[in-house]
């Protein structure tokens, strides 16, 4: 069948996770914050433990914030160095790290040029995301997409996060888009591959060598994507194949 239109995932989709590095501003605030003296590779590995512990527990949701998914990831942090989370530390963390990755997470080279070719075919465009009101608004805005976009849907929007079938109903509804018709492109077999496939939509997975995809630790995924591609800008070949 013809493709009417697309889902996007947005962090390892139509964002890059290189940008990840810059954002650890926010941790050390923290530190400081908690009153944390340690040497930063004690430091580096609480946090890793806290994060790796915290994001397995959370992936087996079919809904959550992610301002909770930080919070209790600090909180699991503090608690490894005997330190009590107040409300103080935790709201200067969650606004320092978000915006960090407004401000640095970074857009694909290929994304505005690939979107821009895909609605001059007339196709319906949005984006679906494991994310907050208050990073995926800003985000939008910030590198203009709603010049292309039709809808952009947040899992708090949706009230439910990717893989849960929920997520996918709600914006093919708001798209007026059926499955048959629409591809989901995203980076995670978990998240964005076994999700489409759990409702019959198709799926295009994009691959980013030497990433691994957020809120996957321990999951064992064997969902594989209908087309497999590296750079966005592939997506308008397969297309215009499967529209010939």
């Amino acid at each position: 069948m013809k493709v009417r239109g697309l889902l996007f995932d947005l962090g390892g989709t139509l964002f890059s996770y290189t940008g990840r590095r810059r954002m650890g501003g926010a941790i050390a605030d923290a530190v400081a914050g908690l009153g944390i003296e340690a040497e930063p590779e004690d430091i580096g590995r609480a946090w890793g433990k806290a994060n790796q512990e915290t994001m397995a527990r959370y992936a087996r949701e079919d809904y959550f914030l992610h301002r909770d998914l930080f919070h209790d990831t600090l909180t699991a942090f503090a608690e490894q160095f005997d330190k009590p989370l107040g409300p103080t530390v935790a709201d200067r963390f969650h606004a320092a790290q978000r915006q960090a990755i407004i401000d640095h997470l970074p857009i694909r080279d290929d994304t505005h040029d690939t979107l821009e070719a895909l609605k001059s075919r007339g196709l319906y465009l949005s984006i679906v995301s494991n994310i907050d009101d208050d990073y995926l608004h800003p985000l939008v805005e910030r590198h203009g997409l709603d010049r292309w976009l039709d809808h952009w849907t947040s899992s708090e929007e949706a009230r439910s996060c990717k893989p849960h079938t929920a997520i996918y109903h709600y914006s093919l509804q708001k798209a007026d888009l059926d499955i048959e018709e629409t591809l989901f492109v995203g980076d995670s077999l978990h998240h964005d591959v076994a999700g489409a496939a759990a409702v019959g939509m198709r799926s295009v997975r994009i691959a980013e060598e030497g990433v691994t995809t957020p809120l996957t630790s321990g999951l064992r995924v064997t969902a594989e994507p209908d087309y497999q591609i590296s750079t966005l800008t592939e997506l308008i070949d397969i297309v215009d194949a499967l529209n010939g």
